[in-house]
């Protein structure tokens, strides 16, 4: 049913268009044929009125029919497209953004009527200066999100106020502790900051980030949440070398993302106490403030796409960017070591993918040119089978 209103409507446009331009120029047209053409005629309507008109609605009102499906699917489409959008936005953002449009408007009409007598420029001073401000007005406005929720806040809080204070002596109830944090403050609370990663203690203490970021392949905000500050800081007092080595190195390096990418990297101070493990607390973040996870945690990673959250699993970029290598391509290795199967020898990539050579383990030690017969793709990596070409 919309779809035929839609229809009806373009159609309507288009011939009341046609109606209006032949009726406009046929002045001009008539020249050509005479004058008498503008004589009145039946009911003080000339022929040639009536004729330019039914050809206008005719010839307009046809290309309307022919492109209406077009345009009401491109019409429909976009605006599902709008819709699906607009509902993941928060309504309090929404009713900031148009008081911001609101107001820019506001102002550009007032700055912008003086231009308007300005010879021919004078009509579009007006529309740059909405244009341009109602942008930077719904900026400012999101920017100040909430400030602005804040002070509607007081003021409704102050309308509902009682008059008097009648239960002053009555004791207080106990807080229950709450399971969803306060996003109105804090850097995650600007509405502008938008797909956030929210780093876990395996990708710290991994390092590759680092270097992920420093290609330019990370947008958004590099979130580190407190609570896995904690976890490192107790892994670098740990009793056990090992898991000391790792905290440190993890501390280390969310102070370099600090110093060197300075507002990209946000440490939040968001908790939440009825949970103990930080796999949990970062999943429920990670919902809360609609951010991915950036881990190497193979658990981890599966529990938060299960609940609907993007990860961003290190280990997959690096296999994903890995070199395609196809069977019956011939390459140069260098043979490590022996392998497991008699005959065998292993060698490895730059990237650390192992090559298990058949007929290689008599040319360990030195370089050789190998045929690969198949490539074996699993979770964990990937590995390449060759055998030794003899002419070496």
């Amino acid at each position: 049913m919309i779809r035929k209103i839609y229809s009806l409507i373009i159609v309507f446009v288009f011939a009341l268009t046609g109606l209006i331009i032949f009726d406009y120029y046929w002045p001009y047209i008539s020249e050509y044929f005479g004058y008498d053409l503008q004589g009145h005629g039946l009911f003080g309507i000339a022929m040639a009125n009536l004729v330019s008109g039914t050809i206008g609605v005719v010839v307009f009102g046809g290309l309307g029919m022919a492109i209406a499906p077009s345009i009401t699917n491109f019409i429909l489409g976009y605006s599902e497209r709008l819709a699906v959008t607009l509902s993941r936005i928060p309504t309090s953002d929404i009713l900031v953004m148009v008081l911001g449009i609101g107001l820019g408007l506001i102002i550009a009409n007032l700055i912008g009527s003086p231009f308007a007598h300005l010879p021919i420029i004078g009509p579009y001073v007006p529309i740059i200066f909405s244009l341009i401000l109602s942008v930077v007005g719904a900026k400012v406005a999101l920017r100040k999100h909430t400030d602005i929720v804040d002070f509607f806040s007081r003021i409704r809080g102050n309308n509902n106020a009682p008059n008097c204070d009648c239960n002053a002596d009555a004791p207080a109830a106990p807080k229950m502790p709450s399971l969803q944090i306060d996003l109105s403050s804090g850097p995650l609370g600007d509405r502008l900051y938008s797909n956030n990663k929210l780093l876990d203690t395996s990708v710290i203490i991994d390092g590759r980030v680092m270097d992920i970021m420093a290609a330019g392949f990370l947008d958004g905000k590099v979130v580190v949440p407190n609570f896995v500050l904690e976890e490192l800081q107790k892994l670098s007092d740990s009793s056990d070398s090992m898991k000391r080595a790792k905290g440190r190195r993890g501390l280390d390096l969310v102070q370099d993302l600090q110093h060197s990418y300075g507002n990209q990297v946000l440490i939040v101070d968001y908790d939440f106490d009825d949970l103990g493990d930080v796999d949990s607390k970062l999943v429920r973040l990670a919902k809360q403030t609609d951010s991915s996870i950036m881990t190497n945690d193979f658990n981890l990673n599966k529990v938060a796409e299960i609940q609907g959250i993007k990860v961003l699993n290190i280990n997959e970029l690096a296999n994903a960017i890995k070199p395609v290598v196809i069977s019956g391509e011939e390459m140069s290795v260098y043979l490590v070591k022996e392998g497991k199967e008699p005959g065998q020898a292993v060698a490895y990539l730059d990237d650390g993918t192992m090559i298990v050579v058949e007929n290689g383990r008599r040319f360990v030690g030195s370089s050789i040119e190998v045929t690969v017969t198949s490539v074996l793709q699993t979770a964990a990596g990937r590995m390449i089978f060759a055998r030794a070409n003899h002419k070496v």
